[in-house]
């Protein structure tokens, strides 16, 4: 089983200066992630969340995490 805090330490080693807020949405399986970073911009969604989701791959495939929700923003996008 995988915990937030392994799940935002990898986000943030992938992605330096990434913000992250990550919630348990169920069964410790299901997870919910909102990753604020500078690399994003000028990615594509479909770009952003592949680098959110790089660093966790093993724990997908092992379903650690069975379904992981993401929102990801640039900073500005989020009004940083």
């Amino acid at each position: 089983m995988i915990t937030a805090d392994e799940i935002v330490q990898r986000i943030q080693a992938a992605i330096p200066g990434a913000v992250v807020r990550v919630q348990d949405t169920g069964g410790g399986d299901h997870w919910s992630a909102v990753v604020v970073a500078q690399a994003f911009e000028g990615k594509t969604r479909v770009e952003q969340h592949k680098m959110v989701q790089a660093p966790l791959k093993d724990k997908i495939a092992d379903n650690s995490i069975h379904a992981l929700q993401l929102k990801t923003m640039t900073p500005k996008e989020a009004g940083l």
